[in-house]
């Protein structure tokens, strides 16, 4: 049983870190995915700009060494040109093969290669033209790229023109000369214009989505950033919520501990630390102790049940808390008996208060349904002075006089501070009445 639910607690506690953490590790891997994103993007661009480079001037080369070769009718320049134009044509095969439906990656793959690209950026090539052909720059670009597909077709024809006619030797007539070259640098004027926008489209391209990427990124951080604070403020929060009901816990439970469940007031633990305190400071000052024990109480229990027992002894500690000190300590020390200590207080005060509260509670009337009981009491008080009285002592002494007040008839203030006994004597009342 207990391995159960210690495995049950294992995992609820797990359940709550993965709830804990998952929005940092949803926004780590947004992060994570937004920059690996940025980085393909940003790499396939590049792997385009350097694919346009080389096609530009293998374009360039091609159309030089057709020219050199239309004068000089070298077979080995004509070569070169072939090795130049197959660069470009290479670029337009993969891009017919990407344009296809469906698209052809092989071909695409073997057409890049042939077009002098690295093998690790063909990928790239491939992925940007399939997902963001449609996107505004690159669709642009892809315009520029296609233009030059009939001046490709045009050089690949003019080659075989060339080659046809220095076949039978040099090419003798001023005038065909002068416009096989003509249209030659015409096509390398044509070639150059598109290659500069195609090139320039893709920069402008490059610079916003890097723009655009850092912005997100930016946003996502910040938004990581704002996720731990308001994670780290809610812990905070709840920390401290915590933190409070801990605290009113332990108040709540040090109140239970120091005072009475029925009347509120202070219990005999709280009574018996408080008169140690003073006992152990008291030093020359007169330090008073009250025991009060009620006459009566016996009778109410009897007559009308505990419950209103319960209220007399919550009326009585009312009564007795009126008019004290903020000093003054007053408790139930169990059953009907009350104690109350009054530091700094010298004897005639103590048993003028010991007095004053003899009259209030004869003068109090306990009503319970239809009966209406009085309410007297027997009141110990005894004088401290001087720092060698124990706790048991000042208790001994204070009880023994409430004790003789209920031995001579009840309902008076007996005093006990070593001296000749005195004992102040009311006039008896009625236990009840109807």
């Amino acid at each position: 049983m207990f391995r159960r639910t210690a495995t049950s607690m294992n995992g609820r506690n797990f359940l709550h870190v993965i709830k804990l953490v998952s929005p940092f590790v949803a926004v780590v891997v947004l992060q994570a995915a937004i920059a690996g994103f940025s980085l393909e993007v940003m790499s396939s661009v590049r792997a385009y700009v350097a694919g346009e480079a080389m096609w530009s001037r293998s374009q360039k080369n091609a159309v030089y060494f057709l020219n050199l070769y239309l004068r000089s009718g070298d077979a080995s320049q004509f070569a070169q040109y072939q090795t130049s134009l197959a660069v470009p044509i290479g670029d337009e095969y993969a891009r017919w093969a990407l344009e296809r439906d469906p698209v052809d990656v092989e071909i695409a793959r073997i057409g890049f290669l042939q077009g002098g690209n690295h093998p690790d950026d063909v990928p790239g090539l491939i992925w940007l033209f399939r997902h963001f052909s449609g996107v505004s720059f690159l669709l642009e670009a892809i315009r520029e790229w296609t233009a030059t597909d009939p001046m490709l077709l045009e050089l690949s024809i003019f080659g075989e023109v060339i080659r046809s006619e220095l076949k039978d030797g040099p090419i003798r007539d001023s005038e065909r000369l002068q416009f096989l070259s003509s249209r030659l640098s015409e096509l390398n004027r044509q070639f150059t214009g598109h290659a500069e926008r195609f090139s320039t489209v893709l920069g402008e391209g490059s610079r916003a989505i890097k723009l655009t990427l850092t912005c997100v990124n930016i946003v996502t951080a910040a938004t990581l950033i704002l996720l731990l604070i308001w994670h780290t403020r809610r812990l905070v929060l709840q920390r401290q919520a915590f933190e409070d009901a801990l605290h009113a816990e332990k108040e709540r439970l040090a109140f239970q501990a120091s005072h009475d469940w029925l009347t509120g007031i202070a219990n005999r633990r709280a009574f018996e630390a408080r008169l140690q305190s003073e006992l152990d400071s008291a030093g020359e000052n007169s330090l008073s102790l009250i025991l009060l024990d009620l006459d009566q109480f016996k009778s109410v229990n009897d007559s009308c049940g505990h419950l209103a027992g319960d209220r007399l002894l919550g009326q009585v500690a009312h009564l007795l808390q009126q008019d004290r000190r903020p000093h003054d300590l007053v408790a139930r020390l169990g059953g009907d008996e009350f104690g109350l200590i009054l530091p700094q207080c010298p004897p005639y005060d103590a048993v003028d208060i010991a007095e004053r509260l003899r009259k209030s509670l004869e003068l109090f009337n306990f009503a319970w349904e239809d009966r209406c009981f009085a309410v007297t009491a027997s009141i110990g008080v005894t004088c401290i002075t001087g720092g060698n009285t124990t706790l048991e002592e000042a208790m001994r002494r204070a009880d023994a006089a409430c004790y003789r007040a209920k031995e001579k008839g009840r309902n008076r203030v007996q005093i006990d501070h070593g001296r000749p006994e005195v004992v102040i004597v009311a006039r008896p009342r009625e236990a009840a009445r109807a």
